[in-house]
């Protein structure tokens, strides 16, 4: 992949980008409405071809929170046109590179030194590349090490990047503008959390401390004396990303194993330990034929506090799914339902939360779940392509939900979506017994 020599840092430099894709996208609009006219066909499929084509190569270039969105939104199944979803997915490790004298900049910046002066031996050519930052191995004292470097002016660029992108977001893909702010302010959090690599580091050390008795999960270790802000140093583990190790054609046997794995990880940081890595697309895990699973990426956690904790999973529950009254009080308190809402609106509101809770819950209603279940996921996308396009949903008013449960519910979803391509069969009665010792 041809690897950058530059990224665009200055508001300026990174507006005039936009407005040059902009361009584009407008260009796509032209010829596409010109093509319906002559040939009275509608090819809406090869527009969103297009428009994702020249948005990610913008977004690429100028990598940061734009393409973390993007990246984000591509893991929302029913969001996006399923052309977006699939170039965007390539944010999650396969981004266009720096180049190797850029490399140099960031490690003169924060230790004086250039890599070949710390290690042993350092690639010039990064192993992945993702929206945030960049992998390169290196080798010290006969350890294998994976060194994760932040791209230049990412921190600098969230705030004015999410402003810029806000406006263009909603007119492609008609999104509720009180909604997008309510999502948008809770991804500023986590992105500046996610380009701070020494809470990252404080992080990586406290949960993979905490989960390190999770049977078959593996972590690396960290060094210190050799991470800084924007430069980490870990040991390199051993494994294949998701696509890399379905390709191998494991067993069923070894895809539950592995499922059950990421099953238990992620329960146990939710309802133990209350924080949860709460990025799980493919790039983040490592899979092995012996049903090992590595996780190697802890740059976005949520932390989850014990009032929505409480609340949120009493929703979950069937019986109180079954009580109407316990179940709006529920919906009210966290948001989903306001007082200002008239009858009618409120009716329809209730059909539709308790509907995607619903679907949202039902692998915690039984003991085991089957992932490979294909109606489920049919469900779920349906469900979201349903409600997408809802206008009375659209213009409800006010944001709907809390902060709090947009990164949990995108974890629940992400982690639904690697256990479906594992096509795994899973226990999932932990669930009951941690909510029952949570009362």
């Amino acid at each position: 992949m041809k690897e950058q020599n530059n990224i665009p840092t200055s508001k300026i430099q990174r507006a005039t980008r936009f407005v040059k894709t902009g361009g584009k996208v407008g260009g796509n609009y032209l010829k596409y409405y010109s093509k319906k006219i002559v040939t009275g066909k509608d090819d809406r499929e090869g527009l969103n071809r297009d428009n994702a084509e020249d948005i990610y190569e913008s977004l690429s270039e100028l990598k940061g929170s734009a393409l973390k969105v993007a990246q984000m939104l591509s893991m929302d199944k029913g969001i996006l046109p399923q052309a977006y979803s699939e170039k965007f997915q390539m944010a999650q490790y396969s981004a266009p590179p720096l180049s190797y004298p850029l490399v140099v900049r960031t490690f003169n910046r924060y230790f004086d030194n250039t890599p070949e002066d710390l290690y042993d031996s350092f690639a010039k050519s990064s192993t992945h590349a993702a929206s945030i930052g960049q992998v390169h191995e290196a080798h010290l004292n006969g350890k294998k090490l994976a060194v994760k470097i932040q791209y230049p002016g990412v921190a600098n660029s969230i705030e004015s990047d999410l402003k810029i992108i806000k406006p263009f977001v909603l007119r492609m893909f008609d999104l509720n503008s009180e909604e997008l702010n309510h999502y948008l302010i809770e991804v500023k959090s986590r992105l500046l959390e996610e380009t701070d690599y020494e809470l990252e580091m404080q992080r990586s050390l406290e949960i993979s401390s905490a989960c390190k008795d999770i049977e078959g999960v593996v972590f690396p270790n960290y060094y210190p004396e050799l991470s800084s802000e924007r430069i980490l140093t870990m040991d390199w583990l051993d494994g294949k990303h998701l696509d890399e190790f379905l390709a191998t054609n494991p067993s069923q046997e070894t895809r539950n194993l592995l499922g059950q794995r990421l099953w238990d990880f992620y329960d146990y940081q939710i309802h133990k330990l209350r924080q949860v890595h709460a990025d799980p697309h493919p790039g983040n895990f490592l899979f092995q034929q012996d049903g090992t699973l590595g996780v190697i990426d802890f740059g976005c956690v949520k932390v989850i506090p014990d009032t929505f904790y409480d609340t949120y999973f009493q929703l979950l529950r069937p019986d109180v799914m079954q009580n109407r009254p316990e179940f709006e009080r529920l919906l009210e308190e966290l948001s989903f339902l306001l007082e200002k809402d008239n009858p009618k609106l409120r009716q329809y509101l209730f059909d539709v939360f308790a509907e995607m809770i619903s679907l949202l819950g039902r692998p915690f209603h039984s003991e085991t779940f089957d992932f490979s279940n294909e109606a489920f996921f049919g469900d779920i996308y349906g469900l979201s392509d349903k409600y997408s396009k809802d206008k009375t949903l659209k213009n409800a008013g006010g944001a709907r939900g809390p902060r709090d449960g947009i990164y949990l519910n995108r974890t629940y979803f992400g982690l639904y979506s690697i256990l479906n391509r594992l096509q795994a069969n899973i226990k999932t009665h932990s669930y009951g017994n941690l909510l029952a010792a949570s009362k």
